[in-house]
């Protein structure tokens, strides 16, 4: 056991929570280690000094577990968080979080610009997202639209039991797919049920089976 260093120790235990979680730890100035999931990722290093207002800074400073939503406003990005303090000796030591994705905040609609104007979508409607030509496109079952957020700004506001990242430049809602066909170097196509298909790349291909169960 005299081998084992922090981070290995720190790795270990990141293996237990979910895919859908974002482990961070901190001292009581700065993380000294963080794990991004594939569904939420603070953009948070280890040496970054932990910022009044989030999660971590709420649980050093009242040194009780902290569990609520922070909004985009401190970090740029929603989440969810719990952060449980550490002591040693009686005196604190720094935290231990969960980052979990932000459910959307009251809206169910996406509404896209088009030739003739602005066209509010159903979530349910949306068929997936592409990001191309430095905007993002989102495709309906009847129509499309570009949007002004980002791939990585919806993944934080549509549902997460609908829509998956399954490529760096897609996000599909799993309710429209029709097929899965393999594809070359363990990646897949999707057949979509508006008649696209749509790729999940080898980044994201373990992550999108364990999803789907298969």
């Amino acid at each position: 056991m005299e081998d084992i260093t922090l981070g290995s120790l720190l790795e270990t235990i990141g293996e237990l929570f979910s895919d859908e979680i974002s482990i961070a730890v901190s001292n009581t100035k700065e993380y000294i280690y963080y794990r991004p999931s594939k569904r939420i990722d603070l953009k948070i290093s280890a040496g970054d000094p932990v910022k009044e207002g989030t999660i971590a800074h709420k649980a050093l400073v009242t040194k009780q577990k902290v569990s609520e939503f922070i909004n985009r406003d401190v970090l740029g990005i929603p989440y969810h968080g719990m952060a449980v303090p550490f002591l040693h000796n009686g005196q604190l030591e720094g935290c231990v979080m969960a980052i979990y994705p932000a459910l959307t905040d009251g809206k169910s609609v996406v509404t896209v610009k088009t030739l003739d104007g602005w066209i509010p979508i159903p979530f349910s409607k949306v068929v997936y997202l592409e990001a191309k030509d430095k905007k993002t496109n989102v495709y309906s079952e009847e129509l499309s639209g570009t949007h002004k957020y980002s791939l990585h700004e919806f993944e934080y506001l549509l549902p997460k039991d609908s829509f998956i990242r399954c490529h760096r430049s897609f996000i599909v809602n799993v309710n429209h797919i029709k097929e899965i066909y393999p594809d070359t170097h363990s990646t897949f196509l999707l057949s979509m049920d508006n008649g696209e298909r749509v790729p999940v790349s080898q980044l994201y291909s373990s992550y999108f089976r364990k999803l789907l169960g298969f």
